[in-house]
């Protein structure tokens, strides 16, 4: 059926480093996932490579939940996965399964800022990483929220994957400097602190 779990053919996902290095990982056929191949998150992670290891990750608008698992595989000591949709979070579930990196995980199956609320004061994470669907201005909700929440250290990164074309000229406004901007052929990362 559709919107049955797969593994992906044509782009195979994988985790690329760490303890569950080659792993294969299961994705989402149908639904409002689109996974960020190999080649662009083993890019992103060579960028972050040296500052994984024992930190808090934040994986917003999981899907697979790829990214999260590449965290905990190189090193993360936790990470919280949100996804609002059972079909996704059942793949996520299985995928650290599979990976036995569940033990270190936290899954939350409810939308991105109900999920940011339940979160306040209960953890501080040096990575938040966004892939919201495109063009739909969700990052610059989650960043307004961002922008006045305790969940963030000190050092945090809030980096978001998006379109080529979103614009992100608002984020001084909110307290946030870009420190990174990464352009792919499709899409993009910006790299995000917050203001001191």
């Amino acid at each position: 059926m559709k919107n049955d779990i797969f593994i992906q053919e044509r782009n195979i996902m994988r985790v690329i480093a760490g303890s569950a290095k080659r792993l294969q990982l299961k994705t989402i056929d149908g639904l409002d996932t689109r996974p960020t191949t190999d080649r662009i998150k083993e890019t992103l992670f060579n960028m972050i490579s040296h500052e994984i290891a024992d930190s808090c990750f934040l994986d917003l608008f999981s899907g697979s939940g790829a990214i999260g698992i590449e965290a905990l595989s190189r090193g993360a000591k936790e990470a919280v996965f949100v996804k609002q949709n059972r079909k996704a979070m059942a793949c996520i579930r299985e995928n650290l399964t599979f990976t036995k990196l569940a033990k270190q995980s936290v899954l939350l199956e409810m939308d991105v800022l109900s999920a940011l609320k339940r979160l306040e004061g209960k953890y501080q994470f040096d990575y938040i990483f966004m892939d919201p669907p495109y063009r739909k201005m969700l990052e610059k909700q989650v960043l307004e929220y961002l922008s006045e929440s305790t969940i963030l250290s000190q050092d945090a990164v809030v980096i978001v994957e998006s379109s080529l074309d979103t614009e992100f000229s608002y984020v001084e406004e909110l307290g946030f400097s870009v420190i990174k901007e990464k352009i792919y052929k499709t899409n993009k990362h910006i790299f995000l602190e917050r203001e001191a």
